[in-house]
Order: structure tokens, then sequence, then C-alpha cells
């Protein structure tokens, strides 16, 4: 198996991962996390509270994300073998 045909396999197995890392470096750095009513308390706490909120609210999301993520791309992998 020559080179090409071997970068293609790879490829093709890890598809969803690299589309993944692709979301990742395109998207902007910041991003906000917050509600209308966390913002409005965060503005009222000063600038430095509010980016720690923001952070504390995209950790906190993460976790079940990543959760419902893994457990989705398992169960689209099993569908997938019984076509």
């Amino acid at each position: 198996m020559n080179l090409l045909n071997k970068m293609n396999l790879l490829i093709k197995k890890h598809r969803l991962a690299l589309l993944v890392l692709c979301f990742f470096v395109i998207t902007p750095p910041v991003v906000k996390a917050q509600c209308s009513i966390c913002t409005r308390t965060a503005q009222q706490l000063g600038e430095r509270p509010a980016k720690a909120l923001n952070r504390g609210i995209i950790y906190l999301a993460f976790t079940p994300l990543a959760i419902f993520g893994v457990i989705g791309y398992r169960w689209w992998k099993s569908e997938q073998g019984h076509d």
C-alpha cells in the first residue's frame, strides 16, 4: 500500500476528529457563554470577575457536551455496522 492510500485511509478513519479539530482552529478564541441575566450580573461585578464567570460557564458546559458527543458517536458508529 503506497503512502497516498495510507493517508486516505487515515483520513477516513479519523474524519470526525479532523472535523472537530478544524472547528476549534477556525473558531474565534473569545467565546461568550452568558445568558442575559448572567451578563447583567457580571457587568455589575466588573471586568475581571465577568471573565471568570464566563470561563466557569464554558468549563461547566464542556463536560456534558463531551459526554453526549461520545455517546452519540458510539451510537452512530454501532449503527454503521448494521447496514
